[in-house]
């Protein structure tokens, strides 16, 4: 997404809603390959209609502010600190709105609040080289919420039992949802880019919309629905490792002495919740 920002004009609203649009249109495409050689095992009688339907508007305007919020980030304050904010904070959210909705136990996880949070604040008040702005770590932190979100929708779906959609008509769901949502803000944004390097940025585009959306997201789901809350959203928290590693060595960004701090105190906070998940899987079940 960086690289699209730097070679065109588009924004945040315009690229989550193509990437929505492109991805729906992938997964569209599989399904009806797939209806022809085997029978789809989803049976939309088997689950309640309002569950159903609240599980997949909840998951698509909640996939809308999570991708808008983090295309956001990433253009008002860099793709290091954008991923290290969002998915650094999404698992103590996570974390937390599992023991509330859902009654999922924190355990000794409740060491990662105060980590996370001085974390965060390191990254904002901590922050002289001007690397870090505080526009962009609001909205890593608003699309870490969108993340919680989809994150406890999906376990909460998996918790209800058989007859909730399965991960690949859910993403579906999830995609034309948020593509709707997201549609007025992308005309008003510009739905088509302005650059010289248009060839190059479809490209991007297609990558996006079928490697880390089309194939990613049901993937992502379907772990969701059957592994604790909290488990699924530390899982993820590779992809800041990776987010950083690339934004260093392919873009050029640099790394402030916040940015370091900021990001230990989150891995911090990471490792604890990584440590109780470990524990509380192996313990009896007592909520």
């Amino acid at each position: 997404m960086d690289i699209i920002y730097r070679i065109s004009d588009v924004g945040p609203m315009t690229v989550s809603f193509w990437r929505f649009a492109s991805g729906l249109s992938v997964l569209l495409l599989v399904r009806s390959v797939r209806s022809h050689r085997s029978v789809d095992v989803f049976e939309p009688a088997a689950s309640p209609r309002r569950r159903r339907l609240a599980v997949r508007v909840g998951t698509g305007v909640g996939l809308a502010v999570f991708q808008t919020a983090y295309f956001g980030a990433i253009a008002a304050t860099g793709l290091t600190v954008g991923t290290i904010v969002t998915l650094g904070a999404a698992p103590v959210l996570t974390a937390l709105g599992a023991r509330l909705a859902l009654g999922e136990r924190l355990g000794n996880g409740v060491a990662a609040i105060p980590a996370a949070l001085a974390g965060l604040v390191v990254l904002v008040l901590g922050n002289h080289g001007g690397a870090v702005h505080p526009a962009g770590v609001l909205l890593g932190l608003l699309s870490a919420t969108g993340y919680t979100t989809i994150t406890l929708l999906a376990r909460w779906a998996g918790r209800a039992g058989g007859g909730h959609d399965d991960a690949g008509t859910l993403t579906a769901w999830a995609f034309g949802i948020g593509g709707a949502v997201l549609l007025p803000f992308a005309v008003a944004d510009g739905l088509l880019p302005h650059t010289t390097s248009l060839v190059w940025v479809l490209g991007l585009l297609v990558y996006v919309a079928v490697v880390p959306t089309a194939l990613a997201y049901p993937l992502y789901f379907a772990g969701a629905a059957v592994v604790r809350a909290a488990t699924a959203s530390t899982i993820m928290l590779i992809e800041p490792a990776s987010a950083t590693i690339l934004a260093v060595t392919l873009l050029g960004e640099q790394l402030s002495t916040a940015i370091v701090a900021g990001t230990v105190l989150l891995l911090v906070a990471v490792t604890i919740l990584a440590v109780t998940e470990v524990r509380l899987a192996d313990s009896p079940a007592v909520v």
